[in-house]
């Protein structure tokens, strides 16, 4: 029996937030964050595992940052929203249901605002909330942290991208092979 904190992949999805060309010249390693998701994503393809991408006002703050969108599937069109919180956008609602998730992988900007309102009300709705400490950003840093450790206060697991595939994947299968080359490239 697996622990409940422990991901399944029958019922999790990536939920990708705001990770946009706008933010790139104001954000700190925002090469670097987008190169981590941009694996991420890859690895949620492997797995088959829904993407749910939001896109905070793009006219105003562009499209998802190209290292990243560069590995989207078919019909993963980022959400458009102007709230906060991307449960505030219905269509975001829609796609977790149509997916059966109960557990949200979660990533991207701005940790204090965006990623910790979206958290927040992933949790008051009843999902199990992890969060990819090291996919997550902002412009301040003291601001990522403080909103990592509300977050775990509220009930979100803190959680890694490397953490997250292997509770994903089973070991001695070709995906994990695939999986460890992933891996590798994270930094």
């Amino acid at each position: 029996m697996r622990h409940a904190s422990l991901l399944k992949r029958k019922n999790t999805a990536l939920a990708l937030i705001d990770m946009q060309e706008g933010f790139r010249a104001i954000i700190p390693d925002f090469e670097v964050v987008a190169e981590r998701i941009a694996i991420l994503v890859q690895a949620c393809n492997l797995l088959d595992l829904p993407v749910i991408v939001t896109e905070q006002y793009p006219k105003g703050l562009g499209q998802t940052a190209s290292e990243v969108s560069l590995h989207f599937r078919e019909g993963a069109d980022p959400i458009e929203k102007l709230s906060f919180s991307a449960c505030g956008v219905q269509e975001f609602d829609t796609r977790l249901r149509e997916f059966h998730i109960e557990q949200v992988m979660l990533c991207g900007i701005e940790a204090h605002i965006c990623v910790s309102q979206t958290a927040h009300d992933l949790l008051v709705n009843g999902y199990q909330v992890h969060l990819l400490s090291d996919a997550i950003a902002t412009r301040l840093t003291r601001n990522r942290e403080v909103a990592i450790n509300r977050l775990e206060k509220a009930g979100a697991i803190i959680s890694s991208i490397e953490m997250a595939l292997f509770e994903l994947c089973s070991a001695g299968t070709p995906e994990f092979k695939l999986m460890q080359g992933l891996v590798k490239k994270l930094s």
